[in-house]
Order: C-alpha cells, then sequence, then structure tokens
C-alpha cells in the first residue's frame, strides 16, 4: 500500500515545483518588479524615452521625502492600473502669474545681479548685473555717481540708466516659443511625457513657483515646486543662486520620475567683440571606484565651441554629455556652464563642500537643441534630463542645482567658494578658437596673465605700463638671439658682396648647366665660409616673438580685469572723457564716430590711431634697419621683394585695426624697441671683422651643414624624378 501511495504525491509535488517556479518568475520578470532606472518596453515612444534607449541606464536614484529612502512595490503586488491622461495644471484655487517679478538687487552692495522672472514657465527673463556696464564710459559715470554719493553731494552725477548695464541672457525663439532660461521643460510619469512650459505655473512669491499633474480624472498626481533663491551679499557681490525643485508624489503608488529642463543657452554677444567665441563646458568627476573620495574635480576634455554645437544639432546628434568615452570610463558630471567673451551661465553640484557633494546628480545628459533653419540669428538651447528615479508614494524627489552667473575672474572662481571646489576656474580659457586653437599657447597664455597681474598689482599699477614692462622683458630674453641673428646676417651679407664677381662667373660659365651651378656655389660658399641660409636666421626672433603676440592677443581678448581698463592711469580721460584708450580689450578710439562711416565689408565706427602709427614704424624698419639684399637679384625677384616690403607696412597694421589697443600697443612698443636695439647691435658689428685669417681652418657652422644636407636632398630627388620620367 505504501508504494502505490508514493506514486500518487509525485504529480502533486511536480504540480507544487511548477507553481512555485511561477511565482519565482513573475517576481524576477513581471512589470512590478522591473528596475526603477530601466524603460518599459510597453510604455509609449516619446521623445525622452526614445533619446534615453541610447545610453544605458545608471543605477537607481530613489529620493524620499526630508532625504528618507523611497521605496519601490513589492514582487508578489498586483500591477497598477496604468495612468493615463496626465496633464500639467495650475493648482487648485491658483491663477497663473501676469506680472513679472525678481529677486536680488541693482545695489551692488546687496546683490551682484538683479533677475527678472517671466510669468509663465517658471523661467528666468532677464539676468542685469548691479555693477557692471556696457560701456567704459558709463562704469566711470556710476563710479563719480558712487564716489559723489558717499561724500555727501548734494547734487551728484547722474547714474546711467539701467539699460547701460550688462545684461548676460537675452531671450531667443525655438519653434516659434520664447524660451526662458532655466524653465521647466517637461516630467516624465512612468514612460508618458508632460509638458511643463507655458502657463500651468502659479507664482506663490518672487522666484517661487508651483504646479501639478493630474490625471484624466483630474486627480493629482505628483506637485511641483521651483524655489530660486539669493543669499545676501556680505562684503561681495554674489554672483550665485539656488535652485530648488522638489517633485512630490501625491498618487498614492510609485512612480517613476525623470525630471527635464532647459539649461545654460547662448549667452549675450559681446558689443565691442572682433569674434563671436561662445562655448559649452563641462566639469566632471571620476567615477567611484578611481576616485571614491570624489575630490577632484576634472576640467579639461569636455568642452564643446558654439559652432561645433550647431553642427551636432544639424548632424541629428544633439547629445553633449555623455559622450561614448565618458560613458565607458563612469564619469559624473560636477558642472556645466556655457560662456562669452567675460561671462558665464552654469548650473553646479548644490553641496559641493560634502564629498559626494560634487555631483550635478539632478543631470544625467545634456543635449543641444536650436531651430533646425539654417540663420545667423538662430539661437543655442540646451536640455538637462535627469536619470530616472522611483519615488515612492507620499515621498519628494529633489533636483536641486546652483546656479552661477557672473564674471570669469579668476580671483573670484579660483579663490571664492564653492567654486574653487568644484574647479569652476576651467570655464576661464586664454584661447582662440577654430585653427588658431593649435597656436594659441594656452599655457604661455596663463604665464603672460601672471606676469601681467604681478606687474600690475605690485609693480607698475597700470595694465599699458605693465604691457610696456613686459615688452621690455621679451626683448632683453630675446637679445642674445637677436644679436646672433643679425650678426650671422652681416657675415652673410658682407661675405655674399665679396664674391659677387665670382658669383656671376659662375653663373655665365655654368648658365647651360644649373646643375654644375649649383655644385660651383655652394663649393664657393664654402671655401669663403659663407652659409645663404645666415639670412633665415634674422627672422628668428619675430618668430619667436609670433607666440608671445598670439598668447597676448588671447589675454587681451579674454582676460576680464583688463576689460574697460584704461591707459596711463586714465589719462586721456581726464580731457572731457575722451575716449582714447579708454579699453585696452578693445581698439584705441582716437576719434570715435557717432554713426559708422562704413558698415561693409567691414565696419569703421572710429579711427585708431596706434594701428596707424605702427605701419610709420613698419616703414621706417624696412627703409633704414633691413639688411642689404644678397647676391645678385633679377628684376622679378626685386619686385617680389618690394612687394613684401609694402604688404608688410599696409596689410599688417591693416589686420590689427580692430584688435585691442593693448595688442597694438605691444607690437608698435616692441617694435620701436628692436629699431634702437638694431640700431647699437650694427653698431658693434660694423666694427667687426669677418674675413678669416690667414691660415685659419675655415669651418662651417651647423646651419649650414643642415643646408648642405638638405641641398643635396634635394638634388637627388630631382635626379630620381627625371629617372621615372626616362623610364615612361
Amino acid at each position: 500500500m505504501a508504494e502505490p501511495n508514493k506514486r500518487r504525491r509525485w504529480p502533486l509535488l511536480l504540480l507544487t515545483l511548477v507553481a512555485a517556479g511561477g511565482v519565482v518568475a513573475a517576481a524576477i520578470f513581471g512589470p512590478g518588479a522591473r528596475k526603477s532606472g530601466g524603460l518599459d518596453p510597453e510604455a509609449p515612444k516619446t521623445e525622452s524615452t526614445i533619446a534615453s534607449q541610447a545610453t544605458p541606464a545608471a543605477s537607481t536614484q530613489a529620493v524620499a521625502k526630508d532625504s528618507s529612502a523611497a521605496t519601490e512595490t513589492k514582487p508578489d503586488a498586483a500591477p497598477a492600473t496604468p495612468l493615463t491622461g496626465l496633464r500639467a495644471r495650475l493648482p487648485q484655487g491658483t491663477a497663473a502669474g501676469t506680472s513679472r517679478t525678481s529677486i536680488g538687487s541693482l545695489q551692488p552692495d546687496k546683490a551682484g545681479f538683479l533677475v527678472d522672472f517671466s510669468p509663465g514657465s517658471a523661467g528666468i527673463q532677464r539676468i542685469t548685473f548691479s555693477d557692471i556696464w556696457i560701456t567704459a564710459a558709463d562704469r566711470e559715470a556710476a563710479r563719480a555717481h558712487r564716489a559723489a554719493m558717499a561724500a555727501g553731494a548734494s547734487t551728484p552725477p547722474a547714474l546711467p540708466s539701467d539699460e547701460a548695464r550688462y545684461n548676460l541672457h537675452t531671450l531667443g525663439m525655438l519653434q516659434g516659443f520664447e524660451v526662458p532660461l532655466l524653465a521647466a521643460r517637461a516630467i516624465e510619469i512612468d514612460g508618458q511625457l508632460i509638458s511643463l512650459f507655458g502657463g500651468v505655473w502659479t507664482e506663490r512669491g518672487p522666484g517661487a513657483f508651483e504646479t501639478e499633474v493630474a490625471d484624466a480624472d483630474g486627480n493629482a498626481i505628483v506637485r511641483i515646486q521651483r524655489v530660486f533663491a539669493m543669499e545676501p551679499a556680505q562684503g561681495a557681490p554674489v554672483f550665485d543662486m539656488r535652485l530648488n525643485q522638489r517633485v512630490e508624489n501625491v498618487s498614492g503608488r510609485p512612480l517613476k520620475l525623470r525630471w527635464i529642463q532647459y539649461g545654460p543657452g547662448d549667452l549675450s554677444k559681446d558689443p565691442g567683440g572682433m569674434m563671436d567665441i561662445r562655448r559649452f563646458q563641462f566639469g566632471y568627476l571620476y567615477g567611484a571606484q578611481r576616485d571614491p573620495q570624489r575630490q577632484n574635480v576634472i576640467v579639461h576634455g569636455a568642452m564643446f565651441d558654439r559652432d561645433q554645437v550647431m553642427k551636432l544639432v544639424d548632424a541629428s546628434t544633439p547629445m553633449l554629455w555623455p559622450q561614448e568615452a565618458q560613458r565607458q570610463q563612469g564619469f559624473e558630471l560636477s558642472w556645466f556652464g556655457t560662456t562669452n567673451r567675460y561671462f558665464a551661465l552654469a548650473v553646479h553640484a548644490a553641496n559641493p563642500t560634502d564629498p559626494k557633494g560634487k555631483v550635478l546628480s539632478p543631470v544625467h545628459e545634456v543635449w543641444a537643441l536650436s531651430d533646425t533653419a539654417a540663420s545667423a540669428d538662430r539661437v543655442a538651447f540646451t536640455e538637462l534630463r535627469s536619470d530616472m528615479v522611483m519615488v515612492a508614494a507620499g515621498t519628494n524627489a529633489a533636483f536641486d542645482m546652483g546656479v552661477f552667473a557672473g564674471p570669469l575672474d579668476p580671483r573670484l572662481l579660483e579663490h571664492v567658494e564653492p567654486y574653487h571646489a568644484l574647479r569652476m576656474d576651467g570655464l576661464i580659457l586664454y584661447l582662440i578658437s577654430g585653427c588658431c586653437s593649435f597656436c594659441t599657447f594656452s599655457w604661455l597664455a596663463n604665464l603672460i596673465v601672471l606676469l601681467l597681474t604681478f606687474l600690475h598689482d605690485y609693480v607698475v599699477f597700470d595694465w599699458s605700463v605693465a604691457i610696456i614692462v613686459l615688452v621690455a622683458l621679451v626683448r632683453l630674453a630675446l637679445h642674445p638671439v637677436t644679436r646672433y641673428s643679425q650678426v650671422q646676417m652681416a657675415r652673410v651679407t658682407k661675405g655674399m658682396a665679396a664674391i659677387k664677381p665670382e658669383l656671376e662667373a659662375l653663373q655665365k660659365r655654368y648658365a647651360s648647366d644649373p646643375k654644375r651651378m649649383q655644385q660651383e656655389q655652394f663649393r664657393l660658399y664654402r671655401e669663403h665660409n659663407i652659409n645663404p641660409a645666415g639670412c633665415v636666421g634674422g627672422m628668428l626672433p619675430t618668430f619667436l616673438q609670433m607666440p608671445i603676440w598670439i598668447a597676448l592677443y588671447a589675454v587681451l581678448y579674454f582676460a576680464f580685469d583688463l576689460r574697460q581698463a584704461p591707459a596711463f592711469f586714465g589719462l586721456f580721460q581726464q580731457f572731457g572723457g575722451w575716449d582714447f584708450l579708454a579699453d585696452l580689450s578693445a581698439p584705441d578710439k582716437f576719434v570715435t564716430f557717432s554713426q559708422p562711416l562704413i558698415s561693409w565689408p567691414f565696419e569703421l565706427s572710429s579711427i585708431n590711431v596706434i594701428p596707424l602709427l605702427m605701419s610709420v614704424v613698419f616703414y621706417f624698419q624696412q627703409k633704414y634697419m633691413a639688411p642689404p639684399t644678397t647676391g645678385t637679384l633679377t628684376p622679378e625677384q626685386q619686385q617680389q621683394q618690394k612687394m613684401m616690403k609694402w604688404m608688410t607696412v599696409i596689410l599688417f597694421p591693416v589686420m590689427l585695426y580692430s584688435a585691442p589697443s593693448g595688442l597694438t600697443l605691444y607690437i608698435m612698443t616692441s617694435t620701436c624697441v628692436g629699431i634702437v636695439e638694431g640700431k647699437r647691435i650694427r653698431a658693434k658689428i660694423d666694427r667687426m671683422d669677418f674675413s678669416p685669417r690667414k691660415g685659419e681652418p675655415r669651418k662651417q657652422d651647423r646651419l649650414g651643414k643642415l643646408y648642405e644636407a638638405a641641398m643635396k636632398r634635394a638634388q637627388e630627388k630631382r635626379s630620381q624624378g627625371r629617372r621615372f620620367k626616362g623610364r615612361d
């Protein structure tokens, strides 16, 4: 009897095992147990979900009310009914904002800027600096007003109008809509993308906005708050504010959320800039395994010029962060900012003093946006997307961040917190974009900044005088090279003059055999210890100074300290507020026109006298300081040499006509010092004897050996080419 009973128990045991396996499979693969960072394959293919499928889902970020942990549904819980008809709306009993509010102040002792908010979209309409002005004249007028007020003057000079203050951001159009700065764009809830853009926000107070998302039955699902806040100024202007963002889950069920908002985009163009150099830059951290302490923010290797961003948008590959290599190495974003010539707008980690707070957790991806139709006035926008987070019922998800809107001032970004901890000085780049990027020598530009700053702060106390001292230091450092090159040129010139009759005889004798003539000419050079390549050494000091000129150009173009810095202690401004050399980062403006005389192909709005003086200096340098011609020149060669001289005299000043006056001041001063230096060197050269003494062995210098080897290689190449041609 026992054996049959045992056989009857096997089917029951098998059914029990199958049922248990089904429960386990449902717990693992069922909809209630999907990872919160993943995407539901049954969710609608919205713009955000499709974009997020392009990158691996990051680890789940569960954020709960008061920083407590959010929880997921239990594996054996019944699947919830999918949410339908989700839409954003004004909170019950409220109305949309219709008037513009603001935080901050236009008084420098209270705040660094005034922020005006947009009535809709919970974004920023405008950021206006309290003590940064568009022109140097307005800046000086503001200083005179404050000084008179501090002295108790009864009738102080008038303060310039608010329109003269520098406005960091101008609104742009995207697909026909005006997009406020840092406006909320959308929120993704369980795979559904709900727009938050437009008149769905109510303003509880200046900079405090609220909205909610409801389902098809009108039941609130989430409540959203955005609060912009500034710390009061304490002795120095504050250029930072905090953006607190909370999404409260009031649906009674766990929700998967993704936060999407507009980020920093195009800043205002610099009104006096020759070039439109605007950049998109990133600071990031290594992965937790490589840098567990989260101490080092990396500020290189992640930067886009604006032109690059537009090309990515046009190519339908607009993701700026993370790139493939950054994703593979597990880099995490710490800050993201856009810059123009002198200013930056950046979002950064909200708690950088915390060892684990340097990660900009609300931003997992950065995308570029712009109108598809290519036009000169289209604006670049960015979109910030968070990672997908699971938020338990009755809890909050936090998407807080800091916002920096201020000057690219090293004294601020290198020494003041939180910018020092976040290495946001990486936003400062003395770099000319485009084809000149490789030749800007940023390390040399940084060295010039340090030297000029030291000279200004501790020695001469004026930027123009510091530039002149820099000329003296550079000329002093290059004097041995200059002297050597001048001696070599003199040796070649006198040697060529001595053998000129013999050279002419060789040219007549071997007129029909160019190869033999070259061999005999070089034999003659070697016998008389003449190196024809020695004249090239005369250009060596100019070649060595070219990197300095380029680096100095970048410094004078981007250094915030030199913005609106007057030359020579503001001496020329004492004559009725004369604009001449009032701003070393702009043309000298000896005479300024009320309206540009020429608008095309370039704008002529002032007479700049320093480039014109440079042309005169170059002319005298070419006429009196140029070395004598070596050898006999054909009429065509003489004409070419004459054209090159005139091109130097005319073309070079024309190219620098609209350059920063600090740069033209440097070049003109350096040229004048070079003329004096060259005259003294030539006086010593005239007393030198270059003729070899009897019995003295003639040694060929290294440059001569290189010249001879190069000539032999060229001859072999020509002969080899003739052999190949003969075979054909």
